[in-house]
Formats: structure tokens, sequence, C-alpha cells
């Protein structure tokens, strides 16, 4: 195979591979009724005026399936933490005990988790779609290396393997979805 197809090969992987990790990343902040301190990778705390990520000023815990704690390096940014999850609305209400921030995560409702099985979709979904893009562009910069000498053949080889790896990547991208459901509708 041409050198500028592989290149152009390996360069499609690579992005389809992020967009994957991506789309695990999104998939794990969606809650499925269990705590989980990844439910507070989002939140950012004002600490002393510099938007900082909670698990970069105190510890997350899950002593129990249904409670998270926050423990923070400092007494002081307790009232900043309780504030920055109340500002995050992720729907739990923080308990501060001037010590830690204990987080009750209520069990999910029959209606709530499909709610939930609907946002996985979505973002399996948008998964599938940056794959498809880079399938695109992969696609595109193919057919331009014609100018630089490429037979139309080694090209067509080329577009099958992108289309080869493009599936790969979205079979992938539907187990993960798969596997999100099930963990999300297991009461």
């Amino acid at each position: 195979m041409n050198e500028l197809i592989k290149k152009q090969l390996d360069d499609a992987k690579a992005h389809m591979e992020k967009a994957i990790e991506f789309c695990d990343n999104e998939l794990v902040k969606i809650r499925a009724g269990k705590a989980m301190p990844t439910m507070l990778d989002g939140i950012f705390v004002d600490y002393y005026g510099t938007p900082t990520a909670l698990n970069q000023i105190g510890t997350v815990n899950t002593p129990d399936a249904r409670t998270l704690v926050v423990q923070p390096w400092e007494k002081a940014m307790l009232i900043p933490i309780e504030r920055a999850i109340m500002e995050a609305n992720i729907g739990l209400n923080p308990q501060n005990d001037g010590t830690v921030i204990r987080l009750n995560v209520p069990p999910l409702t029959e209606e709530r988790r499909k709610d939930l099985v609907k946002k996985v979709k979505e973002e399996a979904e948008k998964g599938r779609i940056a794959v498809r893009n880079i399938r695109k562009d992969a696609n595109e910069k193919i057919k331009r290396t014609k100018s630089e000498g490429v037979s139309d053949d080694e090209i067509k080889t080329g577009e099958g393997e992108v289309q080869k790896l493009t599936d790969s990547c979205i079979v992938r991208i539907d187990r993960l979805m798969e596997l999100k459901e099930k963990d999300i509708m297991t009461v």
C-alpha cells in the first residue's frame, strides 16, 4: 500500500480512537443509580479565584453504593465545594457536616432510567457521527493523493480500509452503549 494512504489510515485510526475514548468518557458521566466518583468530574470549584477541578482540591470516595463523600484538603473549601455542587445541577444535594460533604445518590425511577437510556443513545450517536466525519475527512485526503501519483486502485483500496476501520469503531461504540444501557436498566 502507498505510504501516503498508509499515513492517512494511521491518522484516521488515531482520531477514531480519540472519538471512542471521548464517547466512553461521556457515557461514564451518565449516572446509573450507583455512586461513582466520576459523577463529580465536570465540577469546578472557585479555589481562591481560580476555577479548579473538584478532584484537585479534595478526595472523592464512595463508602457505599448510594453515597459519595468529598473530603477537601482545606476546611475553608467546604462551602465553595458545596456551592459548586449545587450550581452544577447534577440532581444531588450536598450535606456539609463541617469536615466532609456527603451526597446521597437516590435510586432511579423507571421513568428516569428510560430518560438516561435516551441520553446514552444520544451520546453514542454523537460518537458515531464523529467517527463518520473522520472517515469522510480521511477519504477526501486519500482522494487528494491522486495528484501525487497514487493510482486509482490504491485509492479504492485505501477507502475500503477506512470503511473497515469505521465499521469496527462503530461496533465498539455500540458495544459501549449496550453495556451502559444494561447498567442503567439493572435495578
